[in-house]
This record gives structure tokens, C-alpha cells and sequence, in this order.
């Protein structure tokens, strides 16, 4: 049977991560290609703060009030 070696984990958790980031980067109005920097491990940390603090394009567009 096959072996799943060291790089091809890694590509799989990466493949794990991205898609639903780029999925919810979309979905808050951010370019999807904004999760590809989750495989960067300290920018990662930091995207991910700045997507729950940034104002979300998508709210702003239907009026929602920001949460605070």
C-alpha cells in the first residue's frame, strides 16, 4: 500500500486550511487568494486577527452596523 510521506501531509493539512479560509475571505468580501497567506506561519497568525477585526467589506455594503 502507499505511503503518505512528510510533504504530502503537509500539502494536504495546507489544502485542509485554505479552502474553507477562502471560502470565509469571500464571504466577508476579501480576495479568496488573502488565505494563501496562512502558509506562512507568522503572517498566518496575523491575517487571521486582522480578518476578525477588519471592517468587512460585505457588511459595509448591506449597512450592517459594526459589532463591537
Amino acid at each position: 500500500m502507499g505511503h503518505v510521506g512528510f510533504p504530502e501531509l503537509i500539502a494536504i493539512m495546507a489544502i485542509l486550511v485554505i479552502v474553507p479560509f477562502w471560502k470565509i475571505f469571500i464571504k466577508a468580501g476579501f480576495p479568496g487568494q488573502l488565505s494563501l497567506v496562512l502558509l506562512v506561519p507568522v503572517f498566518g497568525v496575523l491575517i487571521i486577527y486582522y480578518l476578525a477585526f477588519a471592517e468587512w467589506p460585505t457588511l459595509q455594503e448591506t449597512g450592517h452596523q459594526k459589532i463591537h
